[in-house]
């Protein structure tokens, strides 16, 4: 992060937050921004809490995340701080992530979305007590992209990352820090295909196949290169089946899981969607917000 940057958060006025809903807004780069944030009842301002980013998709904002994803019931129960950045775009409402997939630099009209999230985490520590070792991020489609860009470019900030139906969309950086990685995506994502970008997808927009974004994991974690493979309980009736692959005891015992949704659409495993038709079945076999929490709690920055 810049010196300027750090100066310009420094210099804006903060306050502690009590538990609740907040929207907080700030200045990045001369550009207003803003993130939600959610913390628990149980929330101890003498106790260092952990903290879950959470990105949305494109054309959806943090508020719709929030609904989307269910994870505020996830933090009050497991006792961590949700936050929910939003992006940049048409008013409050149709806002995206600048992740990598559109093959331009950052801009004007794509700002540097990594430099944003550091400037989040600086604020959040003024107003929350954080624990800087533990904090993780998650997010859908463009959001998923966004954590993998974090994980490659800000991974002295961020523990372990969870992207749901997205893909990495900007290069492996050589001696990559080892990143806890666990993926969700389905075989019948028609938005951002399992198998990478098809027929359908813009010239524009490009990302890596769900295959090479775990190889590449993986192998930069140097995992074992024979993941194992488990078939997870059928325990919904929902024309979706789920596989766990694993690729274990890799550098400081780094781990990259994948659960491969059989049948399964753009979505959020254990949530039902409102927009089926649109974005395909919903998995009920397993819960994201209680596999990627387990994930996470066992993780910790060096």
């Amino acid at each position: 992060m810049s010196t300027m940057l750090l100066i310009c958060v420094a210099l804006m006025p903060t306050s502690p937050l009590e538990a609740g809903d907040h929207l907080v807004k700030l200045t990045v780069d001369n550009r207003p921004r803003s993130y939600r944030i959610h913390i628990p009842e149980t929330s101890d301002p003498a106790t260092a809490m952990p903290v879950v980013l959470i990105f949305h998709g494109s054309s959806m904002n943090a508020k719709m995340m929030a609904t989307f994803s269910g994870l505020n019931a996830k933090a009050d129960d497991a006792g961590f701080v949700a936050v929910y950045p939003n992006g940049t775009g048409i008013r409050d409402l149709f806002l995206s992530f600048n992740s990598g997939e559109e093959q331009q630099p950052a801009s004007e009209a794509r700002p540097d979305d990594v430099k944003f999230v550091g400037a989040v985490l600086d604020d959040l520590t003024a107003r929350v007590h954080v624990d800087a070792k533990r904090v993780y991020a998650t997010g859908v489609s463009n959001g998923a992209m966004m954590c993998y860009r974090l994980a490659a470019e800000l991974p002295d900030r961020i523990a372990a990352i969870a992207p749901v139906s997205g893909t990495m969309a900007v290069p492996m950086r050589e001696r990559v820090r080892p990143m806890p990685v666990m993926h969700f995506h389905g075989t019948a994502d028609a938005i951002v295909p399992f198998t990478g970008p098809d027929d359908n997808t813009p010239e524009s927009i490009r990302f890596k196949s769900v295959d090479e974004t775990i190889a590449l994991w993986a192998a930069a974690n140097e995992c074992s290169s024979t993941p194992v493979v488990v078939d997870e309980p059928n325990r919904a009736d929902d024309g979706t089946t789920v596989k766990r692959v694993t690729y274990g005891a890799g550098r400081h015992d780094r781990e990259v899981i994948l659960f491969v949704i059989e049948g399964g659409g753009h979505t959020w495993p254990g949530n039902e969607t409102f927009f089926k038709k649109a974005l395909g079945r919903s998995t009920r076999d397993i819960s994201a917000n209680d596999l990627m929490w387990d994930f996470f709690r066992m993780q910790t920055l060096p």
